[in-house]
């Protein structure tokens, strides 16, 4: 009987001790499984905080793009925003809404679309939808009729200086040799600059003129304060250092946009420069009227000239395009001009660009200005672009036409940043 009371009691004893342990084995468990899941949790609701944070930032960031495009008064002449204003801060990793977003959304493939301020671009004009892909005619970029518009705003405003102050702005042009293309970009920059109510004056040099000659003029128009821009007519002959002459002119009065501190003030995001070179800014300035998309699109620049290639890279970077520049060593270039959303050519070779280097769809910007003989020209010559027209016409999208795209831009930009620099000195708004 004692045996068996004691097995009862150690039994007894044993279930005790092993409940408790049991017990404190599930409590155990039960309290590793809630710090797992609470640890789980606290990473989802963190995450998702970043998110909303990343998200309102960004949206932050659109609204202040927008506000800076679709801001338009009366003094207004450009669609083209202060480079500075554009500027967004790099945003990488899976939190980034520019590139992820929320399922219930549906999928945007530019982030800034949904806001843009372009008719063309809300309602999707240069998509590449089904309609795209069939053979059609491409839209002409009609530059010539959108400098018009300009050079018309530029001359109302110079009117109201006129008026106001009694100050016009004033543009000087140093001029070297005979080149068939500069004679006939100086001819149509001086007509504007009449038409715009702009004063205007040449300095012309031979070929063979001394460097000296050219600096003692610059050194005038630097200190003349009826002088608000000067334009030194590139390309320079061979014996004459480029480099040395556009240095010397002035910084407030560089309206080409040409001089180092301009260049590199473009090319450093968060600074703006006094004056963008007048081709690159009158490409964007089309691209931009035309409502083409160009934040996260591929745009391929042929060429690196500091006149155009490099600016215009430079400004289509800005603008939050990816950049791919084609020179002379460039590997396939066509297969990597064939991925372009959007081409810029400056390469100086008639019909270079074929059909086949151009993907359904793409817009093009012809830059190349080639003269080529014509006695049935009004000069002898004829202007030819870089791209070959008519194949591109059943390609691309939208296309320059040479003459009458770019060039007449050019010459708008011209008046536009000599305006602006008079202003700058009249504080004149």
């Amino acid at each position: 009987v004692a045996l068996l009371y004691c097995a009862v009691v150690v039994s007894c004893v044993g279930g005790c001790y092993r409940l408790r342990i049991c017990k404190r084995i599930k409590f155990q468990v039960r309290e590793g499984v809630d710090c797992v899941i609470g640890g789980m949790y606290r990473k989802i609701l963190m995450r998702m905080r970043m998110m909303n944070a990343t998200r309102k930032v960004v949206v932050g960031w659109a609204k202040e793009y927008k506000r800076h495009l679709s801001t338009t008064t009366t003094n207004q002449i450009l669609l083209s925003p202060p480079l500075v204003s554009v500027d967004l801060p790099e945003i990488w990793g899976s939190t980034s809404t520019l590139y992820h977003h929320h399922p219930s959304q549906s999928p945007v493939s530019d982030p800034l679309e949904a806001i843009s301020p372009y008719p063309c671009v809300r309602h999707g004009y240069f998509k590449k939808n089904e309609e795209s892909k069939q053979h059609r005619h491409a839209k002409i970029i009609n530059g010539k009729s959108i400098a018009e518009e300009i050079t018309s705003r530029v001359a109302s405003n110079v009117k109201r200086m006129k008026e106001s102050i009694g100050k016009v702005p004033g543009l000087a042009v140093i001029l070297v040799g005979q080149r068939r293309d500069s004679l006939t970009y100086v001819r149509n920059k001086i007509k504007a600059c009449e038409e715009a109510g702009i004063k205007s004056v040449v300095a012309e040099f031979p070929d063979s003129c001394a460097e000296e000659d050219i600096m003692t003029s610059l050194s005038k128009f630097n200190e003349d304060p009826s002088v608000h821009g000067i334009l030194v007519q590139l390309p320079l002959p061979e014996h004459l250092d480029e480099e040395k002459i556009l240095n010397l002119v002035s910084l407030e009065k560089d309206v080409d946009g040409f001089h180092p501190i301009n260049m590199g003030n473009l090319s450093m995001r968060g600074r703006e420069p006094l004056f963008v070179p007048c081709t690159p800014k009158g490409c964007l300035e089309l691209l931009l009227r035309y409502g083409v998309e160009i934040v996260g699109k591929k745009a391929v620049v042929i060429g690196r000239s500091n006149i155009v290639g490099l600016p215009i890279a430079l400004l289509l970077q800005r603008h939050h395009a990816t950049v791919t520049i084609v020179h002379a060593c460039t590997k396939n270039p066509e297969r990597i001009t064939c991925e372009a959303d959007i081409v810029v050519t400056a390469a100086g070779v008639p019909s270079l660009i074929r059909s086949s280097w151009l993907k359904p769809g793409a817009v093009v910007i012809d830059v190349g200005t080639c003269p080529v003989e014509d006695p049935s020209a009004e000069y002898g010559y004829r202007l030819e672009g870089d791209v070959c027209y008519e194949e591109a016409l059943s390609i691309a999208s939208a296309v320059t036409p040479v003459p009458g795209g770019v060039g007449p831009m050019t010459i708008a930009m011209l008046l536009c940043n000599t305006l602006d620099s008079a202003k700058r000195l009249y504080g004149f708004t």
